[in-house]
C-alpha cells in the first residue's frame, strides 16, 4: 500500500510504501482513501488529480459538511474519477478498519464490496455523495450538542459545589431513556417553551453569577423564545 506523509526518521511500517507525493502515492492505485481533515480535502484531491487515472474511486473518510463532498465529487468528475461519501460511524481507536462506516454516491456499492472483503463493516446508504455524512453531522448535533450541556452543567455544578449530586442525576436520567423519550423531549419543548424559556433565563444567569461562560444555556434559552413567539398557525376551514 503506497502512503505519503512525513512519518518521524527510522520508522517503518510493513506493507507501506512511502512515496514523495500525494501524486506519486496514487498514480496506480484503484481506491484512494483520503482520510485527513475537512479543512485539506479538497487540496488532498487537487494535489493528487493530476496522476489519478480514469476509473480510480475517491473515497473521502473526512467529516466534512455535504456540501464539500459534493464539490469533490463536482471536481473529480471531470477527470472520469468517482468520489463516495463515506461517514465513519464511530471512534477509529480500537477497531481500525473495523470501524462502522456509512457510505453514500453513485460507487458506494463497489467501495462497500472491496471493503468489505478485507473484513470492514460497511452500510451503504441510498443516495448521492453527501447522503452519509449528513446523516452523521445531524447525529453529531444531538450526541456532540448533548455532550456539551452536560459539561457546561457540571461546570456551574463545581463552581456551586453540588458536582457529585448533579453527575448522580444526569447519569439517572439518562439511564431511563427509551423510545419514549425522543416524543416526551420535543413535544414537551413546544408544549412548555414559554416557562422554559423563563427557566432558562434563570440559568443562564446563575451560570454567569458562579463565573461559568453559558454558551449551551444561552442556545437553549434562545431557541425557547423562539418557539414561544413563533405564530400558531390554525386550520381554516
Amino acid at each position: 500500500m503506497p502512503g505519503w506523509c512525513s512519518p518521524p526518521k527510522g520508522i517503518q511500517v510493513d506493507g507501506v510504501e512511502l512515496r514523495g507525493s500525494e501524486a506519486d502515492a496514487v498514480d496506480d492505485a484503484d481506491l484512494v482513501l483520503s482520510v485527513n481533515s475537512s479543512h485539506d480535502a479538497m487540496t488532498a484531491l487537487e494535489n493528487a488529480l493530476p496522476a489519478l487515472r480514469v476509473g480510480t474511486l475517491w473515497a473521502d473518510l473526512n467529516t466534512a459538511s455535504p456540501g464539500l463532498k459534493v464539490a469533490l465529487a463536482e471536481r473529480a468528475a471531470g477527470h472520469g474519477v468517482a468520489v463516495v461519501d463515506v461517514a465513519l460511524m464511530s471512534p477509529v481507536p480500537g477497531k481500525g478498519l473495523r470501524t462502522p462506516m456509512l457510505v453514500s454516491g453513485e460507487a458506494a456499492a463497489g467501495y462497500a464490496e472491496t471493503l468489505a472483503g478485507l473484513g470492514a463493516d460497511v452500510e451503504v446508504q441510498e443516495g448521492p455523495v453527501g447522503t452519509a455524512i449528513s446523516r452523521k453531522l445531524l447525529r453529531s448535533v444531538f450526541y456532540k450538542g448533548l455532550a456539551a450541556a452536560v459539561v457546561e452543567a457540571l461546570r456551574g455544578a463545581e463552581a456551586a459545589g453540588c458536582a457529585d449530586w448533579l453527575r448522580a442525576n444526569i447519569a439517572a436520567e439518562l439511564a431511563g431513556f427509551d423510545e419514549r423519550t425522543v416524543d416526551r423531549l420535543v413535544d414537551g419543548t413546544h408544549t412548555h417553551a414559554r416557562r422554559r424559556a423563563d427557566e432558562m433565563d434563570a440559568a443562564t444567569e446563575q451560570l454567569r453569577e458562579l463565573g461559568v461562560p453559558a454558551r449551551i444555556s444561552a442556545a437553549a434559552r434562545d431557541l425557547l423564545v423562539e418557539l414561544r413567539d413563533a405564530p400558531i398557525l390554525r386550520e381554516t376551514t
